[in-house]
């Protein structure tokens, strides 16, 4: 209750501030000596809301990832990741190109950006034809400043976090820039442990023998992060330059490992019918690499342009676990060994990449854009298991060797109008077809695709004057499974509970469609709704093995189960009080979404090794989202700064179940002396920030995770800027894998 008083407090202060501002506080002018005109710290476009920097009380002594928890519908949960408008799905760009690193150097990126090199931020809630986007994705376009002053600058940053364990990150940025020539570099590295604790929980109530297997169980991961950019781009002349990149990234999980406890209770009698006890040690490493090549010449002094690329990519990953299952006896001690196997699930991929793009500026307020990609992508995984307890050797069953080759050709066009200084449109069509083929080679199985898909887009945008603003969105989109979830390996937690991958699973259709009105520019209400066909994700299924041993398993298979639906009601405001020693960033969404559809069983279990009951997915909910960022200013010269955010999400149904209510309090003190930025933030405070998800299907089957990420934590964070702070960063080009490098990852 006090969180929930103290978020209604917070929620409800900056409109009853800006009612209660007495009049005799304006200012009056009786003469006019000096005009100083004050940019508005966001503007709405015709696609995208822009956050002005420049006027921001954060300019300061910040840098991207902070500017970012202060944008107008943009938050963060989980200090990892962002969400517009409660997206899940946001890729970011910088000066219009997407970053295609890891998420993890994408994040280290953005809080090693100052903010006094930012110019502005755009959000783009649904972006048009020519961004290269899957499903229900979000854009948020980062401006830097353009300076062309030679010189060289950079900052270093470490940064510790304690948690139950530490977890430690350092890097150092360097940009160049001599005459035509510009680089920017980065180096990065991070070791530490990071937990988290399990409780799971499932079984059946209507069963003739009703059952419950409850898992209870840590996993620690002991990570080295290592990694870095370069980025290099020569300017031909005023109107051509060439860039090149590179990047690298490498994280070790040496060692890593799971315990789990169980429990098989007979809930007829309630007693405990089997202890066992679940460890699995493991060892994974993956890099990546990916290379860039661009040109861009600038065809007219009205901003025409012609743009082309090739890319290169490599990902290398490699998981090597041993699994052993051990029997207990009521006093917990080992009485035996039940099952050992050890578990290789390589994945290999190479993409090549090209694109090219043309943008021309026409007559009377017209542009229009035409652009093409095409990419191939190779993927090799030959994954192993062996049994360690007899019957020993390669278990042929589970083990496959699957290679899936893909090729995607993108086509697109727009058209952008300004008809007056009130209305505006924009159309779009893009054309992507994709041609796919699988091989689980050692069990012949092959799987063909041939998808072509033509994705068009709206965008009407009316402003009636400059505080009322006005837009209609429709787009739709194409999501493809990521590479790691069409191999089809097993993932076990426990020997009966197990994650199965599915090459099988189909790409996901997306109809979005949105409606905004922007008062003033610092309040907005969004009516936004989603359409998804072929709908996809890890559905918890219930089953019995057909060995003869009757065991029980509960699997999450990775499966296009039907249709969803998501209905959202958005308010927002972004504004500043008492000459910005307080700026408010808050945003209340009020949301329903539907799920119809039914899973019947694995789609990769030719052998029928377990029979499924299947699980109807139809379900529904209501929920409420609160996000509350507030900064204040704590001293006349801009270097104390004190943080208070704050987020609250009602229990919300999920596919794999419903998501009990979470909520998180961060607290946090900056303080700017020179050219150094000390941040102290206390994250979490009250250890709200937990997932407890529950389900229950028609055939009396339940399932319950309780999952703690540690997410109570403190945080300490020091950065130096050196050198000349006026130069220009290097804009590094829109690599033409972006949507590939994106499903690399899970």
């Amino acid at each position: 209750m006090k969180a929930l008083y103290f978020a209604a407090c917070m929620a409800l202060a900056p409109w009853v501030a800006a009612q209660e501002t007495p009049k005799s506080e304006t200012i009056k002018t009786e003469s006019i000596q000096e005009v100083m005109l004050k940019k508005k710290l966001v503007q709405k476009k015709s696609d995208r809301l822009v956050y002005q920097i420049a006027s921001s009380p954060m300019a300061k002594g910040s840098n991207g990832f902070e500017l970012l928890k202060q944008t107008p519908m943009v938050s963060t949960t989980d200090e990892k990741s962002f969400k517009i408008l409660g997206k899940n799905a946001v890729s970011i760009y910088i000066n219009g190109k997407k970053q295609i690193m890891e998420s993890e150097a994408i994040l280290d990126l953005l809080k090693n950006t100052p903010s006094e090199n930012i110019s502005k931020i755009e959000v783009i809630t649904v972006p048009s034809s020519e961004f290269p986007i899957e499903g229900n994705e979000a854009i948020i376009n980062i401006i830097l400043k353009k300076n062309t002053t030679d010189g060289w600058n950079g900052n270093a940053k470490l940064e510790s976090s304690q948690a139950k364990s530490n977890f430690t990150s350092a890097s150092v940025s360097l940009n160049f820039r001599k005459g035509k020539w510009g680089v920017q570099t980065n180096i990065n590295a991070a070791k530490g442990i990071r937990n988290q604790d399990y409780t799971l929980s499932n079984g059946n109530l209507s069963s003739a023998q009703p059952f419950q297997l409850t898992s209870v169980g840590e996993v620690v991961n002991h990570i080295s992060l290592a990694g870095g950019f370069a980025n290099i781009n020569y300017d031909i002349n005023d109107r051509q330059k060439l860039d090149f990149s590179y990047q690298l990234r490498g994280k070790k999980d040496n060692p890593a490992y799971t315990e789990f406890y169980n429990e098989l209770t007979d809930l007829s009698s309630g007693t405990i019918v089997g202890r066992t006890q679940t460890k699995n040690d493991m060892v994974a490493r993956n890099y990546n690499h990916a290379f860039n090549t661009g040109y861009e010449w600038k065809t007219d002094e009205q901003g025409s342009a012609l743009s082309a690329n090739l890319s290169y990519l490599n990902f290398d990953k490699l998981e090597e676990n041993t699994n052993a299952t051990y029997l207990l006896n009521p006093n917990l001690q080992t009485m035996g060994i039940q099952k050992k196997f050890f578990q290789s699930t390589p994945l290999n991929i190479n993409n090549f990449g090209g694109k090219i793009d043309y943008v021309q500026q026409l007559k009377n307020g017209q542009s229009i854009s035409i652009g093409s990609n095409y990419n191939y992508t190779k993927t090799d995984s030959d994954a192993l298991v062996n049994n360690i307890m007899p019957p020993t050797g390669k278990d042929d069953n589970q083990s496959n060797h699957f290679v899936y080759n893909e090729k995607i050709w993108g086509l697109y066009t727009t058209w952008d109008k300004k008809w007056t200084d009130a209305f505006a449109t924009k159309v779009g069509l893009r054309l992507e077809k994709n041609d796919a083929q699988g091989n689980v080679l050692d069990k012949n199985i092959t799987i063909n695709r041939n998808e072509t898909n033509w994705l068009p887009y709206l965008s009407l945008n009316y402003a009636t004057n400059a505080d009322h603003q006005f837009s209609y969105t429709f787009s739709s989109r194409v999501k493809r499974p990521s590479f790691w979830a069409l191999n089809p390996v097993k993932i076990y937690l426990t020997a009966n509970n197990y994650i199965q991958n599915n090459p099988f699973a189909e790409s996901e259709l997306f109809y979005n469609s949105e409606l905004q009105y922007v008062l003033k520019s610092a309040y907005f209400l969004t009516l936004s709704y989603n359409y998804t066909d072929k709908a996809s994700e890890q559905i918890p299924l219930a089953g019995t093995k057909n060995d003869g041993s009757g065991e029980k398993v509960l699997a999450y298979i990775r499966t296009n189960y039907g249709s969803k639906q998501e209905f959202s009601l958005s308010l927002g405001m972004q504004k500043q009080f008492f000459n910005g020693i307080w700026t408010v960033n808050n945003s209340m969404v009020m949301g329903y979404n539907q799920y119809r559809g039914f899973v019947h069983s694995d789609p990769n279990d030719n052998q029928n090794l377990v029979t499924f009951q299947g699980k109807n997915m139809n379900a529904s909910s209501v929920y409420l989202q609160m996000q509350l960022n507030n900064m204040l200013r704590l001293s006349a010269n801009k270097d104390w700064y004190l943080g208070l955010n704050y987020f609250y999400l009602t229990p919300i149904q999920l596919e794999v179940g419903k998501l009990n209510n979470i909520q998180s309090l961060n607290v946090s003190l900056k303080k700017t002396y020179q050219n150094w930025t000390f941040n102290l933030e206390a994250q979490d405070i009250f250890n709200t920030n937990q997932n407890n998800i529950q389900s229950q299907d028609d055939f009396g089957n339940f399932n319950k995770v309780i999952q703690d990420q540690y997410n109570r934590k403190v945080v300490l964070g020091v950065t130096y800027s050196f050198g000349n702070q006026k130069i220009k960063k290097v804009k590094k080009s829109d690599a033409a894998n972006d949507e590939i490098r994106s499903r690399t990852q899970n």
